[in-house]
């Protein structure tokens, strides 16, 4: 009896052991998919043209999962190799801190919550199982502790100084890539607008104000009431542009997106999404608020996932792409993957030639090319960020 007792609580263990170890990287593999499907022929104009590109993107959601990025692994979309090898000169960063259960794109509430097992899952430290914020912290600990180990290959900015100082060094041949901390909802800030600059500090340079739901600072596309912004979010939005931290409005409502295009006093962007004009989802941005970001000189990111831009094609990217130039002009366009944000790709981060080839295809001429595949980008952090008057 002894004995089967002891083989039952082995069996358990191993059993829990097995969870903890494999559950994560099968629900990663399950939700962050790369299709394999036949891709465009690269040209060599458009390899030659893709080597001499600056690349930025400005959205994954790489640090929720528990993976290095200095580890190359046969699954999820974006790691420092795969950067590398789509010639990536920066990657946003994004922490994602809360889901509903049921996520849609039509309403969702509040209550519930899909990170928390997941944190649980992936042997999170005990702080990040209830607290929001720590879970943010957390993932700025992974994005600094990879950037460290990194041998200087990884570089994460913070000031328009670290901008300059990225781009000289990529002129010069140095093999470097640029990341820069993203938040996916101000729900982080757990209702507190101190906790802004604990984010700040932490080194979060670019924040959207909510995402799946409706919070304490405004509406979501995605919420139950859709409303607009509130006046803690006007708060924390004043105090946003006071710091240098860029205000996102992916995944906002469209009342939201309204109120904060006409209280914005510097460039808001909208990282990731499409178009309503090519992809008529509800999430993606109509001309009206296409014009307002322009506007405040900002840029919006086109996605690379279904609901984005209506198909996995590089060509529906370039669509959508060319919607926003023919609208407001090249320099208000760029690129915004949402990979590793639990959606399914054609291609990942080291097969970026497939946008240059589909650019290359719709009639873009080089230098247009160069800003939408990450030259606008870069302006507008160096314009944005923070200033360091540290010398070059």
């Amino acid at each position: 009896m002894r004995r089967i007792l002891i083989g039952l609580l082995v069996a358990a263990a191993l059993a829990v052991a097995g969870f903890f170890i494999f559950a994560p990287v099968v629900v990663e593999r399950d939700m962050n998919v790369v299709t394999g499907k036949p891709l465009l022929a690269v040209s060599d104009r458009a390899r030659a043209l893709h080597k001499t590109l600056t690349i930025a993107d400005m959205h994954s959601d790489t640090l929720l999962w528990r993976r290095n990025l200095l580890d190359q692994v046969g699954y999820g979309q974006v790691d420092l190799h795969r950067l590398q090898a789509g010639n990536v000169a920066l990657q946003v960063f994004s922490s994602v801190t809360k889901t509903p259960k049921g996520q849609n794109y039509d309403a969702n509430g509040a209550d519930s919550d899909n990170i928390t097992l997941l944190t649980f899952a992936q042997l999170q430290p005990p702080r990040t199982w209830t607290s929001l914020l720590q879970r943010s912290l957390w993932h700025s600990e992974k994005l600094h502790r990879a950037a460290g180990d990194s041998d200087g290959a990884l570089r994460i900015l913070t000031t328009d100084a670290d901008v300059r100082r990225l781009l000289a060094d990529r002129a010069a041949g140095r093999n470097v890539t640029g990341a820069l901390l993203s938040i996916e909802g101000l729900q982080n800030l757990e209702g507190k607008a101190g906790n802004l600059d604990t984010l700040f500090d932490a080194g979060f340079r670019m924040a959207g104000l909510t995402h799946f739901f409706d919070n304490e600072l405004g509406g979501s596309m995605h919420g139950l009431k859709k409303g607009g912004i509130t006046p803690f979010g006007r708060q924390i939005v004043r105090s946003m542009e006071a710091k240098g931290m860029i205000v996102d409005v992916a995944h906002a409502s469209h009342a939201l997106v309204a109120d904060v295009l006409a209280m914005a006093t510097r460039p808001v962007v909208s990282s990731h999404g499409g178009v309503q004009a090519t992809c008529k989802v509800n999430r993606n941005l109509t001309d009206a608020e296409i014009r307002g970001i322009a506007a405040t000189g900002g840029v919006i990111g086109i996605g690379y996932w279904d609901a984005a831009v209506c198909d996995l094609s590089p060509n529906a990217i370039a669509a959508a792409i060319a919607h926003v130039r023919d609208l407001v002009g090249v320099a208000h366009v760029g690129l915004g993957s949402d990979f590793d944000g639990a959606v399914t790709t054609a291609f990942d981060t080291a097969q970026l030639e497939q946008i240059t080839q589909a650019l290359i295809d719709r009639g873009f001429t080089d230098a247009e090319i160069r800003a939408v595949m990450g030259g606008n980008v870069m302006r507008l952090l160096a314009q944005t960020l923070p200033a360091d008057e540290t010398p070059l």
